[in-house]
């Protein structure tokens, strides 16, 4: 079965960097699209970022542009996620997913999730 594993987590001070992985397994995971999801206590889950098949196309949502990188390893079949300059509202559990043939910004879009990881932004 198809199986996404979220490690990389962890607390650190604003501004601070983390490198979030999500290893895949039950899948060819060169033929989807990943996606990155937040969510924080007593809020919606909400989209981070999205990357092509190929790795060529990425978007992000606007509150994370210019400080949240995406990228993917499909040989190692596992996607990342660079997180930098952390702030304070960062902080939520992060979750990948996939299922979906190209990109997109919608959790309803994409099948598979894996379980999440906490990201604790504090001073």
């Amino acid at each position: 079965q198809v199986q996404l594993v979220e490690s990389g987590g962890g607390s650190v001070q604003p501004g601070g960097s983390l490198r979030l992985s999500c290893a895949a397994s039950g899948l060819t995971f060169s033929s989807y699209a990943m996606g990155w999801f937040r969510q924080a206590p007593g809020k919606e889950r909400e989209f981070v970022a999205t990357i092509s098949r190929s790795g060529a196309t990425t978007y992000y949502a606007d509150s994370v542009k210019g400080r949240f990188t995406i990228s993917r390893d499909n040989a190692k079949n596992t996607a990342f996620l660079q997180v930098d300059r952390l702030r304070p509202e960062d902080t939520a559990n992060y979750y990948c997913a996939t299922g979906a043939i190209t990109t997109k910004l919608r959790a309803l879009d994409y099948t598979y999730w894996g379980q999440g990881t906490q990201v604790t932004v504090s001073s």
